[in-house]
């Protein structure tokens, strides 16, 4: 295996009309002030990195991050539908309180096998990993030297739980703020991960 190393980010924070925990999943929202402000920080902290290529998914958030970071350095961002958050189904867009309170099973049994239970209408997180799996192999073996990853959480944390050989049960262990920065390195030996949720971003 050639030695790279991959930057994964989450995207900066989503303009939304209140703070209220939703579920968001595919729902194509801009990123707010704060997000961008986000953005603006990652470009500063990596524009003295030698990234080849940009990837980021076709949802509007995860565009103008990657466009941001990408800067004036003449970078391609390259637009993949593969990389999108999971789908939420009929959840997506409705507050986590709204669902406790009309879906109590359903959110119950999804809490007990939040790997694999798929919400009416949309995805497992088993569902979303073989696509993004798919992706990332397709985007290593398209690409060479250093590249820059602009995903979701719940992409992020399926990423990760791949490298790191973590059963999909546990990917909740692993934190993705907004703007966040993960490294990832590959080496003759495997994967390694150097950087988890860095969030001097964060603001």
């Amino acid at each position: 295996m050639e030695n790279r190393t991959v930057y994964l980010i989450r995207h900066g924070k989503i303009k939304f009309e209140d703070n209220q925990r939703r579920y968001i999943g595919q729902l194509d929202l801009p990123l707010s002030l704060e997000g961008i402000q986000q953005a603006q920080c990652l470009e500063t902290i990596l524009k003295d990195i030698d990234i080849g290529k940009v990837y980021c998914s076709d949802l509007l958030r995860s565009q103008q991050t990657a466009q941001i970071i990408a800067g004036n350095k003449a970078i391609p961002v390259i637009v993949r539908k593969d990389l999108r958050e999971i789908h939420m189904g009929n959840w997506e867009g409705r507050t986590f309180s709204h669902i406790v309170k009309e879906y109590p099973e359903e959110f119950k049994a999804r809490g007990a096998d939040i790997g694999y239970y798929r919400v009416a209408g949309g995805e497992s997180f088993a569902d979303c990993y073989k696509r993004v799996i798919d992706a990332f192999h397709e985007i290593m073996n398209s690409s060479s030297g250093t590249i820059l990853l602009v995903g979701h959480a719940g992409v992020n944390r399926l990423l990760l739980c791949y490298v790191l050989g973590m059963p999909l049960a546990n990917l909740f262990r692993i934190n993705q703020d907004y703007g966040s920065l993960n490294i990832i390195a590959t080496r003759k030996s495997g994967w390694q991960v150097k950087l988890v949720n860095e969030t001097t971003c964060r603001g």
